[in-house]
């Protein structure tokens, strides 16, 4: 374990925004961060948790308390057979990305989609990670996790995570730091079956087909890298939480009034909003669709010191010298423009510490 004092926080964000930890500890194993969350709960002081950064705006001013960042290692194959998969057990330090390279390699089925995706293993679970037709809870098969209030080890299975779009139980709360994550995945040289229509075009192949696990895993980081959500320090773009608003899900009533204001707004024989069916009869579109023609293009803001992405308008850039407050001023123009062109109430997916978007 380590300890540092007035640390930029803005050093640990992919945003790259934040003021200065008064005090940061960093946890090197299970022990450490379950020994180090005590520490600060027994004091009654101030916590914030970090992983990888990718999903978080610290405010300007920083952190008043203690930070807690994750460094915790190993990928441990607890058991592997054709008939259970393999059972891996992945520490919540590590880097979300190598472990799906690793899984690639190893010839570990079902989170090849997620290629690319920033961040740390143990931040996976807290919002249901997903992309190109993938999610985690789909291979998840428990969540070890510190429970702050019994000061217990405490084990979730899948069912017990709550998991749906985006969320989880563990999101929905402050009381659990999650120590590892036990994945199922498939023992097979092919990917799962290819669900995202960009994904097969790229793939040449058809929606449904399963490709060699290294090439699906390439052709993800093919179409994540055009829309700026592959880590360039040298790229602005990809100075971002990636997406920053998640897709509205809708009743079908509230999606019709949708409709109805789009045709007003974009004309009767204009663009419609994308359908996509959700659980319960709910109706999902899509967020970047509604804030592009709600009139915020790629690059919206630019020169500004923060502006959307210009290759994809569903991430708020830092340009480079971007204060927390300029990333929170864009990303509440974006919200409040959806909101007023088209009644729709855009939700921000990242986490934002010390200020309210």
């Amino acid at each position: 374990m380590q300890e540092a004092h007035d640390v930029a926080l803005a050093t640990l964000t992919t945003m790259h925004v934040g003021g200065p930890a008064r005090r940061l500890v960093t946890a090197e194993s299970t022990d450490d961060i379950v020994d180090a969350v005590r520490e600060v709960d027994d004091a009654d002081e101030p916590l914030l948790v970090v992983s990888g950064g990718s999903n978080l705006v610290i405010s300007d001013d920083g952190f008043a308390g203690t930070v807690v960042r994750i460094a915790s290692q190993g990928i441990t194959l607890e058991s592997g057979d054709n008939c259970g998969g393999a059972m891996v057990r992945v520490a919540a330090g590590e880097n979300w990305d190598d472990f799906v390279a690793r899984a690639c390699s190893e010839g570990w089925s079902g989170i090849e989609a997620l290629s690319g995706i920033p961040g740390l293993a143990g931040a996976t679970p807290v919002q249901n990670v997903g992309a190109y037709g993938q999610e985690v809870a789909q291979t998840i098969a428990e969540v070890r996790t510190y429970d702050r209030h019994t000061q217990q080890i405490r084990t979730f299975a899948n069912a017990a995570c709550n998991f749906t779009y985006r969320h989880s139980v563990f999101k929905a709360t402050d009381r659990f730091v999650v120590l590892d994550v036990l994945f199922q995945l498939k023992i097979a040289d092919l990917s799962a079956p290819v669900a995202y229509a960009d994904l097969a075009t790229g793939l040449g192949v058809e929606q449904g087909q399963r490709v060699p696990l290294g090439d699906a895993r390439e052709a993800v980081l093919a179409q994540r890298r055009k829309r700026g959500m592959v880590l360039d320090p040298a790229d602005h773009d990809t100075w971002s939480c990636g997406s920053f608003f998640t897709n509205p899900i809708l009743s079908p009533t509230r999606f019709a009034e949708l409709e109805k204001r789009a045709a007003e707004r974009l004309g009767p024989d204009g663009p419609t909003p994308p359908r996509f069916d959700a659980a319960d009869g709910m109706v999902k579109t899509s967020a970047a669709w509604l804030i592009d023609k709600g009139g915020f293009g790629k690059g919206y803001g630019m020169p500004g010191p923060a502006a959307l992405s210009t290759k994809h308008t569903l991430a708020v850039t830092n340009r480079g010298d971007a204060t927390a407050s300029d990333i929170a001023d864009l990303a509440r123009t974006v919200r409040d423009g959806v909101r007023d062109a088209f009644g729709v109430e855009l939700v921000n997916e990242p986490v934002f510490v010390g200020h309210e978007l």
